[in-house]
């Protein structure tokens, strides 16, 4: 089977790894990094890529760039989305609430691997081929190093987009309340060597309805994650209070916990312990990535070929050739 993998050539994530895997585990897999533009004008580039000797095309971009191009999407047979934000989904504060899910629907052949496992449920429910495969970690990149962890309590990431409302205002609370560092950091060396720093790690996906990235990455470099709690999710990917991670569900939890975990060190060092063995035995890219690979190979639905109205229309603007 040859496999397309098409992902973002500017990602501030560094996903390298995660790619290298996928090619790794799939029988023929060719990566290409586009640019915002070729994103943007996926004919074009599909059609010079010869997109029909492949058996599967897997896209890893932006809803916004994806959304607007649909008459080309329903002429890529073997249509497979990689998505790690499809959460927005079903957040009514984020803009992209319901766009997920149009898209799906209205290429009925398509499948979608989505990094929550109650996202896929809920996408299944609408007769999306939606499949949870989670996010995970580099763990080529990022690992315990046995630094001096001189920073007691920390966030690293960003607060700036609109669906991180909630998220910032808990954070700059409980910075406020237990002098909490929240920075950002370059991606890379400085990223690892700052999470080796930080004793407890604090998560705060407020709505998300799913774990961040920045979850896996904390516990497999030995910070105590301090986690909101993400309901049926956490049960789902294995996550146990107080066992491998410490969960919280208020403001004044968070503090209760901060100060328990502080107060008992033998505590915390058994948490971190335990977190770090769960991030490296299931959610490594190299995992990860192996879980992808087969369910990009796995059998689809029969492709539905666009209308000859479509056919014509992306024959004629790009020179796509469609079978009807």
């Amino acid at each position: 089977m040859k496999v397309m993998l098409l992902v973002m050539a500017e990602q501030r994530v560094i996903l390298d790894r995660l790619y290298q895997v996928v090619q790794e585990n799939c029988n023929d897999c060719t990566l290409y990094r586009l640019t915002k533009q070729q994103q943007k004008k996926l004919g074009r580039f599909l059609v010079s890529a010869n997109y029909q000797d492949f058996d599967r095309v897997v896209i890893f971009s932006r809803v916004k760039r994806l959304a607007p191009q649909l008459s080309v999407l329903k002429c890529i047979p073997g249509l497979i989305f990689l998505e790690h934000d499809a959460y927005q989904n079903y957040m009514r504060e984020s803009k992209y609430y319901g766009v997920y899910s149009r898209l799906y629907r209205r290429l009925p052949s398509c499948r979608a691997l989505v990094s929550g496992a109650l996202v896929a449920r809920r996408m299944q429910a609408e007769n999306i081929d939606a499949v949870f495969v989670s996010k995970g970690y580099d763990e080529q990149m990022l690992h315990n190093t046995g630094s001096v962890r001189d920073i007691p309590i920390g966030f690293l990431g960003s607060l700036k987009s609109t669906e991180y409302a909630r998220r910032r205002a808990l954070l700059e609370a409980l910075a406020q309340r237990t002098g909490m560092l929240v920075t950002r950091t370059q991606s890379g060396r400085e990223y690892l060597e700052t999470l080796n720093r930080i004793k407890i790690f604090v998560s705060a996906d407020l709505g998300m309805g799913e774990f961040m990235i920045k979850n896996f990455e904390a516990m497999a470099c030995g910070c105590v994650l301090l986690a909101w709690s993400q309901g049926e999710e956490d049960r789902l990917l294995g996550f146990e209070d107080m066992e491998n991670t410490v969960f919280y569900r208020s403001e004044a939890e968070a503090v209760e916990k901060l100060e328990m975990l502080q107060r008992d060190p033998e505590l915390a060092a058994r948490i971190a312990r335990n977190g770090q063995a769960f991030a490296e035995r299931r959610y490594s890219f190299a995992r990860v990535g192996r879980a992808l690979a087969e369910e990009i190979q796995r059998d689809m639905r029969p492709w539905q070929a666009p209308s000859a109205l479509t056919r014509g229309w992306v024959k004629l603007r790009y020179g796509m050739k469609v079978p009807g």
